[in-house]
């Protein structure tokens, strides 16, 4: 059972918390306490945090070379020797099969839309990470996937198409960012590790996440007073500043703290950055299911 600790390891089960978006649907439908729909999500989220894996361990395999010569990644199960190319093969394999015939079994829609995420990840992986601004609109376009995940399995009458873009223009800033902390941390040796870097300064994406960033606040504002569903007197305007501080808040671990190219390590270790999405979330049930 030597490869067990490993294997997990490599599945990332940190970075499930962003499968969390599937319960966008669910909380801003307002069926949170509607329980077949919220069984049918929890479900979709287990099903979706194993596809997550599954592409996590194919991304190790084919970017083995890739990470022995990174000073952090050098370090993971795959390119540190302790976990095997053939047990991660299989892995690969078995999470597959489980995977994709519970999805389809569930939801049609659903496994499609998991058929859609696990094809773009390969091209990413083969192709689409190499090429400037194409590679983080595709890291985008994972976090937008999980959302429409989450709301294929259950019929929705109140979920907004503003939070679709809402949540294109946070994953933009969210993989901007990523890269930004990649150019920063590996400096002149940055297109060894990473050709893509190639394409980028850090001016260029600093100028980048301005525009996402704006475009995430505005969306957002736009969203609390003209999707429909929503309490009559603008109650959810109120939630529009921990938006605001929470952009804030990362875009200050970004530049002066020099964090940001990992957002499940940033969610798990800034207190601020937690509490402000507490904040906002008790904000939101507060006013779609008291209010």
């Amino acid at each position: 059972m030597s490869w067990l600790v490993p294997l997990l390891k490599t599945m990332r089960p940190k970075q499930w918390v962003k499968n969390g978006l599937l319960f966008i649907g669910l909380v801003f439908d307002g069926q949170l306490l509607h329980l077949p729909a919220l069984l049918r999500v929890a479900a979709a989220f287990v099903l979706f945090c194993l596809l997550s894996s599954l592409v996590y361990i194919i991304n190790d395999l084919a970017d083995l070379q890739a990470d022995r010569n990174h000073p952090k990644k050098r370090l993971r199960p795959l390119a540190s020797g302790q976990l095997s190319i053939s047990t991660a093969r299989l892995a690969a394999v078995s999470l597959a099969l489980v995977v994709f015939g519970a999805a389809f079994w569930l939801c049609w829609q659903f496994g499609l839309i998991g058929l859609g995420y696990f094809g773009l990840n390969l091209a990413y992986s083969r192709w689409l990470k190499h090429i400037p601004i194409l590679d983080v609109m595709v890291l985008a376009a994972f976090y937008v996937l999980r959302v429409g995940a989450g709301v294929v399995v259950i019929v929705v009458s109140l979920f907004s198409p503003w939070l679709y873009v809402f949540t294109t223009f946070m994953a933009l800033f969210l993989g901007i960012a990523k890269r930004r902390a990649e150019l920063a941390l590996l400096a002149g040796e940055a297109n060894t590790h990473r050709k893509v870097l190639e394409g980028y300064t850090l001016p260029l994406l600093d100028q980048l996440m301005t525009i996402v960033t704006s475009g995430a606040i505005i969306t957002y504002s736009l969203y609390t007073f003209w999707a429909p569903g929503l309490p009559e007197n603008h109650v959810m305007m109120l939630t529009i500043p921990f938006v605001i501080f929470g952009v804030f808040r990362y875009l200050h671990l970004v530049q002066v703290e020099q964090c940001g190219g990992a957002p499940e390590d940033v969610l798990f270790s800034d207190r601020p950055l937690q509490v402000d999405l507490l904040a906002w979330g008790l904000s939101v049930i507060l006013i779609f299911y008291l209010l």
